[in-house]
């Protein structure tokens, strides 16, 4: 049966292989993307679905924020909406400490509307994406849905916040909506401020890489269309109200991580900078998820990392044309000068 499945925030990362996978998978959606294209939103990563004679036609794009209530309940009526699968947000630790203002508002305030138009419009469904963040950190074992929210820098914060409107939201109104929550994604047309595109770009330009300390941080890393399958499953087969952990068992250690990318590269150890944690006690060591409870749904993630990880450096490397445009822009450029120009001075 034919839906409507609006995605805000499908012109990110996330986002946009998001649409990718419902195209694919769903021969009988019609996808409406709603973005704000802010620094990390940008036309170019659906420029592919948008052009393509197979998908055009069932691509609708709209620039706005989420924010917006009139923007998003016009958006809701006039395109008759079924679902609703919200990215957007303000997703970057690191940003988050020089502007947390903003995170609040995309991140708690515009959850808080899509629910509200959820409610008043008659959306079937609604699916909230968040992180495993949300949970702090832990030193041994894996968090599940019940363990207790403990977030610890104001993006993490800010997400907690807008799971806890879905929350609020059911319980008080029986808003039809749901919760994923998943670990660090790594693929193709990730904005290049993460450690894995950034790494990337830096060391194919021989320029150094800044690593936190001895790297010992932990991440469950996972391949995005990984994360795009189990999210899809969620928002057809969750139970609504609930929250769902998406995982892959991808353990590694930022010094690990770096390892491989030097290797899949060719770079030698001399790239790597390490510098002090500009985070201090905010920098989580290890995240790790249990997804049993998606699993129990009948989902698996398909993809190793090691496989994908020289996917993606493939990737990057054969379409620099894409990021590169990306990191000559002022904002990009003022951002690491102000958070890693001190650490990096000249490496810079």
């Amino acid at each position: 049966m034919s839906k409507t499945l609006l995605v805000t925030g499908g012109a990110g990362f996330i986002g946009s292989n998001y649409c990718r996978y419902v195209l694919q998978h769903h021969p009988d959606y019609r996808i409406v993307v709603l973005d704000a294209l802010t620094y990390a939103g940008n036309l170019s990563t659906i420029a592919d679905i948008q052009s393509s004679p197979e998908t055009a036609s069932r691509l609708r794009f709209y620039p706005g924020k989420i924010q917006d209530e009139t923007v998003v309940n016009g958006i809701i009526e006039a395109e008759r909406v079924d679902y609703i699968v919200n990215f957007a947000a303000e997703s970057h630790n690191d940003r988050s400490i020089l502007e947390p203002g903003s995170f609040i508002q995309t991140d708690v305030y515009g959850v808080f509307v899509l629910l509200d138009a959820v409610r008043k419009r008659g959306v079937a469904r609604m699916l909230q994406v968040s992180t495993d963040e949300v949970y702090g950190t832990i030193n041994e074992g894996q968090f599940t849905e019940q363990s207790p929210l403990e977030p610890n820098t104001p993006y993490s914060a800010s997400k907690t916040g807008g799971e806890m409107q879905v929350r609020a939201q059911h319980i008080t109104y029986g808003t039809p909506a749901l919760v994923t929550r998943c670990g660090n994604n790594y693929g193709p047309y990730q904005y290049p401020e993460k450690l894995i595109p950034f790494f990337v770009t830096r060391l194919m330009d021989n320029r150094k890489v800044p690593l936190y300390g001895e790297g010992n941080q932990v991440r469950d890393w996972i391949y995005v269309m990984d994360h795009c399958s189990g999210i899809d499953h969620v928002l057809h087969h969750g139970v609504l109200g609930e929250a769902y952990n998406i995982g892959s068992q991808g353990e590694r250690t930022n010094i690990e991580v770096t390892e491989l990318l030097l290797n899949c590269l060719g770079k030698p150890a001399s790239l790597i900078k390490r510098i002090p944690d500009p985070r201090g006690g905010a920098h989580d060591r290890r995240y790790s998820v249990n997804a049993d409870k998606l699993t129990t749904l009948g989902w698996q993630p398909k993809h190793t990392f090691e496989e994908m990880l020289e996917e993606t450096v493939r990737w990057y490397v054969d379409h620099q044309d894409w990021w590169r445009e990306i990191v000559r822009k002022p904002d990009y450029q003022d951002f690491v000068h102000r958070f890693y120009g001190k650490s990096l001075g000249e490496d810079l």
